[in-house]
């Protein structure tokens, strides 16, 4: 089996993520990677909070916290958040830690010795209101390209083009809002990318024909425009300090790594931080995944699209000019964005359903099934409640749930609560093991195409199968004729229902469990009754044998009524 390492884009710590960054990366990565260990592979699923630059240092100022303090307890209330939604990462650890400042410095002093990090001085803007030199973040205005007027210094987050300050047309200070700024010299350190565009190029035509159109058009776009030298420090208090034992001039004067240095570096620190964490007497070796990696770790990347540059072009320039051995991305999969009624999800501005409150609402599994069903892979997606509204009621309700209640509570009143037995399997039986064997295998594919809207809708497919062999074989009125066909009847529905919970763990974990622990199955049963089941073995329908115990757990989906329409939308807005 092979060694699979998969990562998501670290969320900024700057407050509760939306359900934009919840679909845009560390959702996918986490059906992904259940899908992965219940064929029996190695996976190892990191991420981390995004603790560096200027959002941070100004969401803790907002906060009226240190910034250190403030970033400790954003990292345990989206841990708690992740949790809920049952994301299973194997660590979720933090840019600010020790090894990924230790990495990160490690790797800048190789960049140096190879002749790709350089000092030059430029000009760069300084805020006499706020009495200091103002990195990009802190510096807002309107884009020259589109005109968004709440643009960054570093990225216009309305059309994603890369910015530098002064490109800003009406600048002004987003520490104390003044626009008396001038610009002033200071010297920073620069990463000589353009030294290393062939390298990257070479490397992006050897692997991108792989990745989805969305991500190697983005990087060739990058590469086309040709790749600029880039400042990779900033004058901020809280970040990876420049090493002294390099640069100690710059080290004196607070300078520290540019967050988009430092934050792709912490995939490995993570690793390096989940390592450290071992319990006494396990090994965990976090170089075999990074560092000298063997050709059977396979790693794949998730990230919504304005992260894709810096993923794909930066990071790889960062990797390739170091000279080291390091695991570069095999996969890239990138999403579009998931919109509000056509407007963008934003954090900064509070626009549309943060990952804490959705939870507050509903279960988990409501939301993770709806936003793979509905996942923006080849073009935006909008979410609206009366589309939640209908999927969860038509495809989790009225589909799943539905089915796994009425077989069981109809055959615990008919014939109690065991297997019941009945005739053989006959030719619906074999039909129908045919069609789910062939369904199977389609959702496999897709899964393994990383095709997660195809993979909901196989999926549902599955669930849909279901349903019409319960509908033609009608066991409440084969029981008043033929008792034993109908308990054939439900003795393969029941067989349905613990496939569903296998092959729907990866979608919906708490619903998948509830189903699988609804039959009592021994601790020596086949190994298909407690991991994936591939589609030879699901063609038979015979996991869960005649005289096995069962209970009928509580309603797994329930309804959105209008009520609930009404007072979310008037809650939280609707319309176009």
């Amino acid at each position: 089996m092979a060694r699979h390492l998969i990562t998501s884009a670290l969320p900024y710590i700057n407050g509760i993520k939306h359900l934009g960054n919840m679909v845009g990366s560390m959702l996918p990565a986490d059906v992904y990677s259940r899908y992965l260990r219940g064929r029996g592979h190695e996976v190892l699923y990191i991420c981390a909070t995004d603790e560096h630059g200027t959002p941070a240092e100004l969401a803790a100022q907002e906060a009226g916290l240190p910034v250190a303090e403030f970033c400790a307890r954003a990292h345990d209330q989206q841990k708690a958040v992740y949790d809920g939604f049952q994301l299973s990462f194997d660590h979720f650890g933090r840019s600010s830690s020790p090894q990924n400042r230790e990495i990160t410095q490690e790797i800048a002093r190789e960049l140096h010795a190879n002749g790709f990090i350089e000092e030059r001085s430029i000009r760069q803007v300084y805020s006499n209101t706020d009495g200091r030199f103002l990195p990009d973040r802190y510096i807002v205005g309107t884009c020259p390209h589109c005109g968004y007027d709440k643009a960054r210094g570093d990225q216009c987050e309305n059309c994603t083009r890369v910015l530098d300050p002064t490109d800003l047309l009406e600048p002004r200070s987003a520490i104390s809002g003044s626009a008396d700024l001038e610009v002033r010299e200071t010297t920073h350190l620069f990463l000589l990318q353009s030294k290393l565009t062939g390298q990257v190029e070479d490397w992006i035509a050897a692997h991108g024909d792989e990745w989805p159109v969305l991500a190697s058009s983005i990087a060739r776009k990058w590469l086309t425009e040709g790749l600029q030298d880039r400042a990779i420090t900033r004058d901020l208090e809280w970040g990876v300090p420049v090493p002294a034992d390099v640069w100690p001039e710059l080290a004196a004067s607070g300078k520290v790594f540019y967050v988009w240095f430092d934050a792709p570096i912490e995939y490995i620190g993570a690793t390096k931080e989940w390592a450290d964490a071992a319990r006494d007497g396990e090994l965990r070796d976090w170089k075999s995944w990074w560092y000298e990696a063997d050709e059977t770790v396979r790693y794949t990347e998730f990230m919504a699209k304005d992260n894709v540059p810096f993923h794909t072009v930066m990071f790889p320039a960062t990797i390739l000019g170091s000279r080291q051995p390091w695991k570069k991305v095999d996969y890239v999969k990138a999403f579009n964005w998931l919109t509000y009624y056509g407007g963008k999800f934003s954090t900064s501005q509070k626009r549309g359903i943060f990952t804490d409150v959705a939870l507050e609402l509903l279960p988990a599994d409501y939301w993770r099934y709806f936003l793979m069903a509905h996942a923006p892979e080849s073009d935006d997606s909008s979410f609206t409640w009366d589309l939640f509204a209908s999927v969860v009621n038509k495809d989790l309700a009225d589909t799943l749930g539905n089915f796994v209640n009425r077989v069981l509570s109809f055959s615990r009143k008919r014939f109690g609560d065991e297997v019941p037995a009945g005739h053989a399997a006959g030719e619906a039986e074999e039909r129908l093991g045919a069609q789910i064997a062939e369904l199977l295998a389609d959702h496999e594919a897709q899964l393994e195409a990383l095709n997660f809207r195809k993979a909901a809708q196989s999926l549902r497919a599955l669930w849909s199968a279901g349903n019409a062999y319960l509908d033609e074989k009608a066991p409440w009125l084969q029981v008043k004729t033929d008792p034993e066909a109908a308990a054939l009847t439900l003795r393969t529905a029941m067989n349905l229902i613990h496939l569903y919970a296998v092959v729907s763990e990866p979608f919906i974990p708490t619903a998948a469990r509830a189903m699988r622990e609804a039959f009592a199955l021994p601790a020596d049963a086949p190994a298909r009754t407690r991991s994936w089941v591939d589609a030879a073995e699901a063609r038979a329908l015979d996991a869960v044998p005649a005289g096995t115990p069962f209970t009928v757990p509580p309603v797994l989906f329930a309804k959105i009524t209008d009520e609930d329409l009404a007072g979310w939308t008037a809650r939280f807005g609707g319309g176009e």
